[in-house]
């Protein structure tokens, strides 16, 4: 496999679909992604857990030793993070992880990278900064934030709900690091994305979503009588086959 850092590249970013269980990275990487991530929120659903308060890192650290062996590359969103956090799940195979700042104070959060990547300097950390997530949004404080956490020695910038083209191009102007921004369907194209400088589109908890959305039609279809999609779908056999 190609090194992970290559394939974050100006002019044609890295798409990286997040899974959130066996069969689902499975899929994924049988389709031909090149890297995985997973989703903390679809993580923390499958397993009856809340999302972004650590209550998923042993379910988490599950699942990658489940799927590191997959002929891709791994990355873990493990939310807020720590040290051990990182380290387990390097240890696990996991090429890079996402850590998040939740908008908490910045400086913690500068010495959790440099602490990370003292301890993995191989390890690919996206730091994840929360100024546009669920929230209005501040480009003044987003550019504060990603500039420390460059300065700290992350590898790449992820501002999830980060969707105007001008702010977009205000961060990939202010770090010399690939920025991660996540799909939207009511945003920026791909093509348009790429022609900002993104370097990484992710599509979060998308996937996720999309296929419990699916779940809930297909059963109301059964239910009332209407046709089932059924072309297109893996096979049992694609399913059942051993990891």
């Amino acid at each position: 496999m190609n090194d992970f850092r290559s394939l974050h590249r100006a002019g044609d970013p890295l798409i990286l679909p997040n899974a959130w269980d066996v069969a689902s990275a499975r899929l994924l990487a049988g389709a031909g992604f090149p890297a995985i991530g997973t989703t903390s929120l679809g993580v923390a659903a499958v397993n009856g857990l809340p999302d972004g308060e650590g209550a998923t890192d042993a379910d988490t650290l599950r699942l990658v030793r489940r799927i590191a062996g997959l002929p891709c590359h791994v990355t873990v969103d493990i939310e807020r993070g720590s040290v051990g956090m990182a380290v387990a799940v390097a240890a696990a195979g996991a090429a890079g992880i996402n850590v998040e700042d939740a908008m908490g104070p910045v400086e913690p959060q500068v010495r959790l990278i440099r602490a990370v990547k003292r301890e993995l300097p191989e390890l690919f950390v996206n730091a994840r900064t929360d100024t546009h997530w669920q929230r209005a949004g501040d480009l003044a404080e987003t550019l504060r934030r990603v500039r420390a956490y460059a300065d700290a020695g992350a590898d790449g910038i992820f501002v999830p709900g980060l969707r105007e083209p001008a702010d977009i191009a205000a961060v990939v102007r202010a770090v010399d690091l690939p920025v991660n921004v996540l799909h939207d369907p009511c945003g920026p194209t791909l093509a348009e994305l790429t022609a900002l400088g993104v370097r990484r589109v992710s599509t979060g908890s998308l996937l996720f979503r999309v296929a419990l959305a699916a779940t809930v039609e297909a059963a109301r279809a059964v239910r009332d009588g209407t046709p089932v999609r059924a072309t297109g779908l893996p096979s049992y056999a694609e399913i059942a086959a051993a990891p």
